[in-house]
């Protein structure tokens, strides 16, 4: 699986955990909408900036969004 879509599956799992929409996400982060869809599709080449703010936004470690096992989605 691509990185592109590991991150955005583990985006929308956290996301949902958190009870967040995306337009709440977005709200949070300061970005569009459009932008976390994108992101949980993985249709976007995110930042090491990006990705900190996903974290902080979603109160997870950033290495948790990378989790190509799916093992930190079981917590």
């Amino acid at each position: 699986m691509d990185i592109r879509e590991v991150f955005g599956a583990n985006l929308q799992f956290f996301r949902e955990k958190a009870g967040l929409s995306q337009a709440a996400l977005a709200d949070k982060m300061g970005v569009d909408r459009a932008h976390i869809s994108a992101m949980e599709r993985g249709q976007q080449n995110v930042t090491i900036i990006t990705l900190w703010h996903v974290a902080e936004a979603l109160d997870v470690k950033p290495a948790a969004l990378l989790d190509d096992q799916g093992k930190s989605r079981k917590a």
